[in-house]
């Protein structure tokens, strides 16, 4: 028995292309408004769910593990998808949900700045999560800081507001050690995966040497002078990502 679906879509159900977009901590499906708009306008529906502890939706188990397992009803009867994104700590989640894939079809996955080695921060990323959900900055706040489009400070304020301190302390005790690296290591022949990865300079959580080398249908990038949050900050170097086909001339 699986909790009550909650999700937010985009386009018509039979668009050519299908996408599913997977939200980080203290985000919500919402979140995603800009990149939606920009696949749809490619003919893509797109999907994207809100995670456990997120959106009011309330959970016990907080594992990656857990999250992903609770994302199996998107793919029932064989649903597949041409493109599967995944931000932050959804990054993690979408490498867990690769077991659910039909191996029929090939698959686009791009992860944006995924945090796959924390460890030796864990308590620094913890903080400062804890504090994002105890001190609710306001649109106006996060617009001087960050400088992002009005609608996107709006969803932040709204993705943190429907978090708790509960999600966050679980998130972070029940998934010892964070290490999911190696989930890079054994990639399905039928599944392309791109780490967009955010600049150093700029507040990145993707540390490039725990990405494993030599590792056959990964491409990885970095995004110069773009910040964590990149579907806030560049959404077009998302599209570009995806090889889309080009129109016949």
């Amino acid at each position: 028995m699986y909790p009550s679906i909650s999700a937010s879509q985009w386009g018509s159900p039979t668009a050519p292309k299908k996408a599913l977009l997977i939200h980080g901590l203290t985000e919500w499906s919402g979140a995603w408004e800009g990149l939606a708009q920009l696949l749809v306008a490619e003919g893509f529906f797109v999907v994207a769910p809100n995670l456990l502890g997120h959106a009011w939706r309330r959970g016990t188990d907080y594992r990656i593990s857990t999250l992903a397992e609770d994302l199996r009803p998107y793919f029932i009867q064989d649903t597949s998808y041409d493109v599967i994104v995944g931000h932050s700590l959804g990054g993690p989640v979408t490498l867990s949900l690769l077991q659910f894939l039909p191996k029929t079809k090939q698959t686009a996955v791009i992860l944006l700045d995924p945090p796959l080695e924390i460890e030796g921060a864990r308590e620094l990323h913890r903080g400062w999560f804890l504090n994002e959900v105890t001190n609710i900055r306001s649109t106006e706040e996060i617009d001087d800081d960050r400088g992002w489009s009005r609608r996107d400070c709006v969803l932040r304020v709204l993705g943190v507001s429907m978090c708790d301190r509960t999600t966050v302390e679980g998130i972070f005790s029940h998934n010892e050690p964070w290490s999911f690296s190696g989930l890079l290591r054994n990639i399905p022949p039928h599944v392309k995966i791109t780490v967009l990865a955010s600049d150093p300079e700029a507040g990145a959580v993707c540390d490039l040497e725990h990405i494993p080398c030599d590792v056959e249908r990964l491409n990885v990038r970095v995004l110069p002078g773009i910040g964590h949050c990149i579907h806030y900050e560049n959404p077009d170097a998302i599209v570009d990502s995806i090889q889309l086909p080009r129109a016949k001339l």
